[in-house]
């Protein structure tokens, strides 16, 4: 049992063995009558050097012989150092580097770049490297897509520096992103390597094959010397323009798998398609008699009797005075399949696992993950804002649909709990913005520092998701749209909660545009925005989509943001919002507060006109009894509801110049507040009935 347990496992390896010498060691074919070689470099078909020898222009192959020997080019000037029927390509690129004096002074400065026009740089078997202890390098491109990714690579001398490892100490290295046809390094200093200058006076960026460059701790000061400039990049190619293989097939004249032994697979990384070989066959696929037979019965031996090759397969027989069909199989078959099957089961899920990390790796990259950390350092943050993709899979019970406590356009909010019992809300958005990661990883680090009472808390992101993730302190009970709205918590809105709820908002956007390092402005202030916590104090939330001002200007003009009611007027003729105009939505939702359920109905039957104009029109027309919500209105508070209505009228006029800060907003309101609750003064009843219907004539 156990030799022919050995027996099935030697045929299984041998097979592996077989798919090896198959795949690396079939010699390519060119078209009858071409160049094979072009100096060390085998050119095979689809490939070649005149008309007679390619498939199109796109496999054009200029053979320099002013070398020796001659040296093979693709169009373009770029080196080809292999060509691989199987639908890559090896190609030369220059490494990057900059160098500095013991006075910090830049002496050499080489950045690097490649563009193609028919071919992509491999995501899967390429790697993004950069070397230094003072050094931060960027890979970044255009065309097809705009992307830009990079790494740091930090240290305090050589004896920290571990050869072979690119953890970030002396060296860094990250995948790069799918189906990018070019890239540009560029590399840069934090100090001008003056603190690390006696062991490592440059940095150095490189893009290569995975696996061609080990690091190692005297590469900080050998790449210096130029010993190694280039290196390999594996490029896909494909065949068949923009058909996949089924659209290709239709037509067999211009079908490039003209093999009758060849099969077809849809490129995973461009566009096209590719041919490989049929069970065992070995050669060139594009070529019609490419593919040839191996011989079976050699390579495998899979037969205990006689063996005899077929096309692509083989035959077993016994000798005569011998029964059965000569294949090696016995009773510890069975085991050995079970063996092999549950091998293979490990096998998947370690791969699949490896593959779920790095595209969790890859992901965090592209999101700014590296930027983050890097400026995180720089500040002396701490990292534990950054949360990991599983952190937030298992605090939301892998995103349960009952968890889910918001939904919309920008996209679902969950409740989260995470493993301390703290209960968050994690903002899972539609959308990202790839070009603008530097900017987003700047508002992140703001935002993660702002510690208002009024403020909804960013407690951090998650970058290994394909849109970033966000999580917040989770607010209990609900926002002010539902309290001024809801039916059920109409027992909560009274004048007092108003004017607590106002003012406490008006502080909160204030300190915004005045007490953060950075002045902010919200852009999306309205009640569905307004939360309250389970003090019944207001949290103004989603920052995520504020703008940051620019401190030496006062407007910054923005891609269009808020929502229509509450959007500064002046934005549609300007494209500008300012501070100002937060204040402008926060008069919307003063009006908002006055109305009521009123202005949820009136939202619904306007179309022509919004609430703010209908609101400043009954205010100039003394008619402001007609919206007021009646649950706020008693005769001791009139004059407060219309020093409130004209504070929220001066918020509301059409020019931003004539509006009144923010910081005012707030004080007034918060007087209004204090005289809540210390209510010296108190008004006449005929007063009362005068602010709320000037019509009445007084009493003499």
């Amino acid at each position: 049992m156990n030799s022919q347990v050995l027996d099935v496992l030697k045929m299984f390896f041998t097979l592996l063995l077989a798919a090896i010498v198959i795949t690396v060691g079939g010699a390519p074919q060119t078209m009858l009558g071409c160049p094979r070689n072009c100096g060390n470099v085998t050119i095979p078909f689809p490939f070649g050097t005149s008309p007679d020898c390619y498939l199109d222009d796109s496999f054009i192959i200029i053979c320099n012989n002013t070398y020796n020997p001659p040296k093979p080019f693709l169009v373009g000037g770029i080196e080809v150092f292999d060509i691989l029927v199987n639908g890559h390509l090896k190609v030369s690129s220059w490494m990057a580097y900059d160098c500095y004096n013991d006075s910090g002074f830049r002496t050499r400065d080489v950045y690097s770049w490649l563009r193609l026009r028919n071919f992509s740089i491999s995501a899967t078997r390429n790697k993004f490297t950069a070397i230094g202890c003072d050094t931060y390098a960027f890979v970044k491109g255009s065309r097809d897509k705009n992307y830009t990714t990079g790494c740091t690579a930090l240290c305090d001398g050589s004896d920290y520096v571990k050869s072979g490892s690119c953890n970030g100490v002396g060296c860094c290295e990250m995948s790069i992103p799918e189906g990018i046809r070019d890239f540009q390094l560029t590399i840069n200093s934090y100090k001008n390597y003056t603190r690390v200058q006696k062991f490592n006076p440059c940095g150095y960026a490189i893009m290569s094959e995975e696996g061609y460059y080990s690091f190692s701790s005297a590469d900080l000061w050998a790449l210096q010397n130029k010993t190694r400039e280039t290196f390999p990049v594996v490029l896909d190619w494909a065949v068949g323009g923009n058909f996949t293989c089924q659209e290709a097939q239709k037509n067999s004249s211009t079908y490039a798998c003209r093999s009758s032994n060849s099969e077809c697979w849809d490129s995973l990384s461009r566009r096209g398609y590719n041919c490989s070989w049929k069970k065992v066959f070995q050669g060139n696929n594009y070529l019609i008699d490419g593919c040839q037979d191996i011989n079976a019965c050699k390579l495998l031996n899979p037969c205990n009797g006689i063996c005899m090759n077929l096309p692509g397969n083989f035959s077993c027989s016994c000798p005569e005075r011998y029964e059965g069909d000569g294949k090696k199989r016995g009773v510890g078959v069975i085991l050995s399949i079970l063996l092999l099957m549950g091998g293979s089961s490990w096998i998947y899920c370690v791969i699949r696992d490896r593959k779920l990390i790095k595209m969790r790796e890859k992901l965090f990259h592209q999101n700014g993950g590296l930027l983050l950390e890097q400026k995180l350092y720089g500040r002396n943050m701490q990292k534990d804002i950054i949360f990991t993709e599983e952190d937030l899979k298992k605090a939301t019970n892998n995103y349960d649909e009952n968890r889910v406590i918001g939904q919309g356009g920008f996209g679902t909010v969950y409740k989260g709990i995470l493993p301390d019992n703290k209960e968050v809300a994690i903002k899972k958005s539609k959308v990202s913005d790839q070009s603008q990661i530097e900017q987003f990883i700047n508002e992140v680090i703001i935002l993660s520092q702002i510690n208002h009472r009024y403020v909804v808390k960013l407690l951090g992101c998650c970058l290994e998701t394909r849109v970033p993730l966000f999580v917040y302190e989770f607010i209990t009970n609900g926002t002010l749209y539902d309290h001024i709205n809801d039916e059920h918590l109409s027992s909560t809105f009274t004048w007092n909660f108003c004017v607590k709820l106002a003012a406490e908002t008006a502080e909160a956007l204030a300190y915004l545009h005045l007490a953060t390092s950075v002045p902010i402005i919200h852009r999306d202030i309205k009640s569905v925005n307004i939360l309250l916590d389970n003090c019944y104090a207001a949290k103004v939330s989603d920052i995520g989509a504020s703008r940051f001002i620019p401190i030496n200007k006062s407007q910054l003009t923005t891609l269009v943001q808020g929502t229509l009611g509450y959007l500064d007027p002046e934005y549609f003729h300007t494209s500008q919002l300012t501070e100002k105009s937060d204040v402008y939505s926060f008069g919307v939702v003063l009006a908002e507060l006055l109305t009521g359920e009123r202005a949820l109905s009136f939202h619904r039957a306007e179309k022509d006109r919004n609430l703010a104009m209908y609101f400043v029109s009954l205010i100039e027309n003394n008619k402001l009894l007609e919206i007021l919500d009646e649950r706020l209105v008693n005769e001791r508070n009139v004059q407060q509801l219309n020093e409130v209505a004209l504070l929220a009228m001066r918020c509301l006029n059409v020019k931003s110049g004539e509006r009144p800060k923010m910081k005012e907003v707030a004080m007034e309101l918060e007087g209004l507040k204090l005289m809540q609750k210390h209510p010296w003064i108190e008004s006449d009843p005929e007063e009362t009935q005068l602010l709320l219907d000037p019509t009445i004539v007084p009493s003499s």
